[in-house]
């Protein structure tokens, strides 16, 4: 067995058959065929099951695919932590985005990085914090945006700045008219928020019980779900202003702001101290800060930035 025939089995099952997999790889099908021949007979079970439309991964063959990926991912990375010693950063970064902060960051992020850092190849990769502190610790992101992120081992971190949360209504709503909403009263009315354990959902618990307050809010992990929950006036929204920019813009939603008290969380800016391309990856988080930073200042990501100072205070390293 050797990466090239790794290589193979991965596109095969990826493209759901052979001459798909044999156009993507350039080499002819029959050759792509006995590479997979050759891997089955050398591990003595069946990897793909052949059908009118296809092939599909066996049991055997879904385990060999995902060992596989990780290996393929570790050899790019490799490379990527050699070229990463030449003047100037370059190789791939993987940067992970919140959900709620993804739409509205990732193209002024990739066209900064293209501007400004050209011999990196960046991958966006979207998820609750949650899921992209896990992703960090495991190494499998470079760089993260994280809110109200917590010390960990293996991580540097910068902390950007405090936004505060917001109620999400129709336009046509009792509430949307208002000037403000107490967290109280919010809840009140049915409520959506990403299930525990998000970021978002523990910040409102705890704001709530500080206040006595009992939170009862169904649970959606997808924003484009909990928008059209908003829309469809089946329940309102905690969010960020930031995350629902676009379809305020169309009218579609209001937001009220939450007072007695006001919900906030902090924003930050993350480095693996795992990644295998350290130059790439502080090249990224300084570029993703710059930003950041310049769409709080223009009004375009409604925020409070922590000042220069206090930001390169929190800047710290843990774990080396």
């Amino acid at each position: 067995m050797d990466l090239r025939q790794l290589k193979y089995f991965v596109q095969i099952a990826e493209s759901g058959n052979f001459s798909r997999a044999a156009e993507i790889l350039r080499i002819a099908q029959p050759s792509l065929s006995q590479q997979v021949k050759n891997l089955e007979e050398e591990l003595g079970v069946e990897l793909l099951l052949r059908h009118a439309r296809g092939v599909t991964p066996t049991e055997m063959g879904q385990q060999l695919y995902d060992h596989a990926r990780r290996i393929l991912e570790e050899v790019d990375r490799v490379k990527d932590v050699v070229r990463s010693q030449s003047v100037n950063p370059s190789g791939r970064v993987a940067v992970g985005l919140p959900t709620s902060a993804c739409r509205g960051l990732s193209i002024p992020l990739i066209n900064a990085m293209a501007e400004r850092q050209p011999n990196i190849t960046l991958r966006v990769v979207e998820a609750m914090t949650g899921y992209l502190d896990e992703f960090l610790q495991m190494g499998r992101l470079d760089v993260a945006l994280l809110y109200d992120h917590k010390a960990f081992e293996h991580v540097a971190w910068t902390e950007m700045m405090v936004e505060e949360l917001m109620l999400f209504v129709p336009p046509e709503h009792p509430l949307a008219a208002r000037g403000r909403v107490t967290l109280r009263e919010m809840f009140e009315h049915p409520i959506v928020l990403p299930g525990a354990p998000n970021v978002l959902r523990t910040v409102i618990e705890q704001f709530a019980a500080r206040h006595d307050i009992v939170p009862v809010a169904m649970d959606c992990d997808s924003l484009p779900a909990i928008a059209q929950l908003v829309q469809h006036h089946t329940a309102l929204a905690v969010m960020p202003h930031f995350a629902f920019t676009d379809e305020m813009a169309r009218g579609e939603m209001v937001a009220v702001p939450i007072v007695d008290p006001t919900p906030s969380w902090r924003l930050s800016v993350v480095v693996s101290q795992r990644t295998m391309n350290p130059r790439g990856s502080d090249a990224v988080a300084k570029v993703l800060a710059d930003v950041i930073a310049g769409m709080v200042e223009t009004g375009a990501w409604r925020a409070k930035l922590r000042t220069d100072k206090a930001r390169g205070d929190t800047a710290r390293a843990v774990g080396r």
